[in-house]
């Protein structure tokens, strides 16, 4: 018997409930990855995830090959293709990581059914959340649309069991396996200069780093100008470090960054649930949104001429991932402040962020705009109130924003504040707002 265990979000050998039940219930799997042309064609391709992904799927087949497998490489339609490959190598099963959007839920109900027309059985696992997003439900309700409760659920629940590497993966013999894409072959277009390093075994390093840090206390994450984040999400978003063996290696230490895994499950039980959560308000708005193209390009390039916005953005632009205080301030600053549509920001994040998560990326904005699972919808960030608090000696503006890297201390979070003579040094752009403390 032979099982195909088609991998997306799920980029890794350890802890891959699909892989590993392939492993043990068939004589033979054929690890695939199929390189979807519709996602490369359409509007949410991003040439960073591209460069991470190209690197993921090389250290992927690397840890298959060392297992005794490969990693079968295919491009098409993903349905299609996965179905070639079952008739190809005869296998009666084809097992996969069940996942939450609309695209990824589409795709599951077409590969359970093309796959029954053909006498192949599909078998979807855990994998892309700690917990299954549909395990948990309030009472008289489908899903849980407020955080707290959620959590104290999510706290409760048992955990599964991580699942071992397989001792080896089994793959037939004479299959061509097909070459592994190099960026390029994947979406051109312009791509930050600091990207991490992509792939499982990388992010395995990373949370070993992680662990060890938390060891003695967790750090201020808050904290703009330390950057002391995790930086786990590029590999939890490509599957790269299971979610869950990170849950279970922080637990009892790292009680901020669990909180973080659990709020990261309850947006992808909320997009299970309401997938058009990309373009569709969760909850209704009363007041519109303006337009203003000049204002967007400015907050998109980081020349609002308000620092810690931009140096946000352009912290966005260089590495292709934004601490995510900034990311809070630079979203409540686009929606709140200066009023224009949160569509238009997820956008220009899932165009840039090597985590760019649909459930994240969505649910997140959709929370400071006021129109997702915020219980406080008309929430505003004060943009300097914000600087001075998370980064009070100015460091991180001057990082990023270099024109203001000889503003000492405080005063580079309102450069319009100091003298004449100083800001005549300064090619820097006056701010958007007239009072841009005022909100």
């Amino acid at each position: 018997m032979t099982a195909v265990v088609l991998f997306t979000r799920d980029l890794r050998v350890h802890d891959h409930p699909a892989l590993a039940a392939a492993c043990r219930d068939h004589t033979t799997v054929v690890p695939l990855f199929v390189i979807d042309e519709q996602i490369l064609a359409g509007p949410t391709a991003s040439p960073n995830r591209a460069a991470v992904l190209a690197g993921a799927l090389a250290d992927l087949r690397s840890s298959l090959r060392e297992l005794g497998g490969d990693l079968v490489i295919r491009r098409g339609d993903v349905v299609a293709e996965t179905l070639r490959v079952a008739i190809e190598t005869r296998a009666d099963t084809v097992r996969a990581s069940a996942d939450v959007s609309a695209y990824a839920q589409r795709r599951e109900r077409r590969l359970t059914s093309e796959a029954s027309r053909a006498g192949v059985a599909v078998e979807f696992s855990p994998g892309v959340t700690v917990v299954p997003p549909g395990s948990l439900h309030p009472a008289g309700g489908d899903h849980y649309r407020v955080f707290t409760p959620y959590f104290r659920a999510w706290r409760q629940v048992g955990w599964r069991p991580a699942e071992p590497v397989p001792p080896v993966v089994p793959i037939p013999s004479g299959l061509h396996v097909g070459e592994l894409p190099t960026p390029d072959d994947l979406i051109r277009g312009e791509r930050s200069p600091k990207l991490p390093t992509a792939g499982e075994s990388a992010g395995l390093r990373l949370l070993d780093n992680v662990v060890r840090r938390v060891a003695a206390g967790e750090p201020d994450y808050d904290d703009l100008a330390a950057d002391q984040t995790s930086r786990l999400s590029p590999y939890l978003h490509l599957g790269c470090v299971s979610p869950l063996v990170a849950a279970r290696r922080l637990s009892g230490r790292a009680p901020a960054l669990i909180r973080q895994l659990a709020w990261r499950d309850f947006l992808h039980q909320v997009t299970a649930a309401f997938p058009a959560i990309t373009t569709t308000d969760y909850r209704t708005r009363q007041t519109r949104w303006r337009h203003d193209d000049d204002a967007l390009a400015a907050w998109r390039s980081g020349l609002t001429g308000i620092p810690i916005v931009d140096a946000g953005m352009r912290q966005l632009l260089a590495e292709g991932w934004m601490h995510n205080r900034a990311r809070l301030i630079t979203a409540s600053f686009l929606t709140k402040t200066l009023g224009l549509d949160w569509r238009y920001g997820a956008a220009h994040f899932f165009r840039w962020l090597v985590d760019g998560d649909v459930a994240n990326n969505a649910g997140n904005w959709q929370w400071v705009a006021g129109t997702g699972n915020d219980t406080r919808p008309n929430r505003v960030l004060n943009p300097i109130r914000q600087a001075h608090r998370f980064d009070p000696d100015g460091e991180y503006v001057r990082r990023h924003v270099p024109e203001l890297a000889e503003v000492a201390g405080r005063a580079v979070h309102e450069p319009w504040r100091l003298s004449p003579a100083e800001r005549a040094g300064l090619s820097y752009p006056a701010p958007l707002l007239d009072r841009p403390g005022s909100h």
